[in-house]
Parts: C-alpha cells; sequence; structure tokens
C-alpha cells in the first residue's frame, strides 16, 4: 500500500468515527436524493468543489468549518424528511437557498438552528406513520450529536478535552464525561448519550427543554 494509499484508508476511518460513515458515502446519497452534481452541493454547503471531492475521496478527512458541517446536517434532515417527495424542483432549490445562507459560527444561531429543528421534528410527528416518527427522532438526535461532537474537536485537540475532563471530574463528573464521550468517544457513543439526555425532549411534544440563559 502506497503512502497516498495508507492516508486514504486511514482518514475514511476517522471520518467513520467523527461522522458516523465515510464522508463519500454520505454525500453521495444526498446528490443522489437530491438530483444535484457534487459542485452544486458545494456551493450549498460553502465549499469549493475541489475541496468536497477531497473529503469525499478520503484525501482530507475532517471539515473544519463548523457552519458546513451544521449546513451538511440541515441538507441531510431535509432530505430525510417524509414532505421531500411532494416538493416541486423551484420548492427544493429554495430550500436549499436557504440552507446557504444559514451560519453555525454563533452559538446563539446553533441553539436558534436546534430549536427550530425540534419544531419541525415534531410538526413531521403529528402527520407521520409511527415507523417515521422514530426514524425522524432518530435522524434529528444523531444530528445533532455529531455537531457537537464536531464542534467539540474544532476547538479544542484530544489531549486539551482528556486535561479539562480531568479538571473538573472531581466536582462535575456529568461534565467531565460529556467533555469525554463527545470530546474523544466514537460517534456511536455520542448518539447514545444524547438519546438518553435529550432524546425526550424530541419524543414528546409535551416536554420543553430547560430554557438557554
Amino acid at each position: 500500500m502506497s503512502v497516498a494509499e495508507g492516508t486514504v484508508v486511514r482518514n475514511r476511518a476517522l471520518q467513520t468515527e467523527w461522522y458516523g460513515e465515510p464522508l463519500g458515502d454520505r454525500v453521495r446519497r444526498l446528490l443522489d436524493r437530491l438530483g444535484l452534481s457534487q459542485s452544486g452541493l458545494a456551493n450549498v454547503l460553502g465549499l469549493s468543489a475541489p475541496m468536497l471531492s477531497q473529503l469525499m475521496s478520503g484525501q482530507r478527512a475532517k471539515i473544519s468549518n463548523p457552519a458546513v458541517l451544521h449546513r451538511l446536517l440541515a441538507v441531510e434532515e431535509f432530505a430525510a424528511d417524509p414532505a421531500f417527495d411532494g416538493l416541486t424542483a423551484a420548492g427544493v432549490k429554495e430550500r436549499l437557498r436557504e440552507i446557504s445562507a444559514e451560519s453555525a459560527a454563533a452559538t446563539t444561531g446553533l441553539r436558534a438552528a436546534t430549536s427550530d429543528r425540534v419544531a419541525a421534528g415534531r410538526a413531521r410527528r403529528d402527520r407521520a406513520p409511527d415507523g417515521r416518527m422514530e426514524d425522524d427522532r432518530r435522524v434529528a438526535s444523531e444530528s445533532a450529536a455529531r455537531l457537537v461532537q464536531a464542534l467539540l474537536r474544532e476547538v479544542a485537540s484530544a489531549a486539551e478535552i482528556d486535561d479539562a475532563a480531568a479538571l473538573i471530574d472531581e466536582r462535575f463528573p456529568e461534565l467531565a464525561e460529556l467533555l469525554r464521550v463527545y470530546g474523544n468517544g466514537r460517534t456511536s457513543e455520542a448518539e447514545a448519550h444524547f438519546a438518553r439526555t435529550i432524546g425526550a425532549y424530541l419524543a414528546a411534544p409535551s416536554v420543553q427543554p430547560p430554557p438557554v440563559e
């Protein structure tokens, strides 16, 4: 195996750990579902077409811009919505235009976007069969867990996250666990943790999450 081939194998393994599966697999499903070219999706995400190609091929491992990851998750949620099949081409284009204008640079923006998606998920649940309700909740939970993971890993290295968790472990063990699970754990562990702690809010329309100061 050449050095370049080894790098691709390593990067795809990292993508599976960080994002649940290689980005090439996730993006190709979106391209088929949306009927977009790579360059068209790159424009929606706010990436250059060559950069998206490198992420898909495993030449690059990480989506370094949180806003790009935010848009990718938004596009995935849009494509998974049961109402997608009933949209016109113009409707799809307009929603993608809206997503392309979204930003995850500010914490307040992230909170607002999360609230909007929870509300949208509840609205879909009200009109969808039971099986689709469960799928919607699962997709929303997994997407949110991956977003938290990406944000932590963007601002700190694995060693820094471990050090921070060790500093607060004695007084704030639950917070230390959160740092370790989302900062250095596997994506499946983060998704399971999110489902245990926040999943109830997605499942029950009468239950409201605690207010954000």
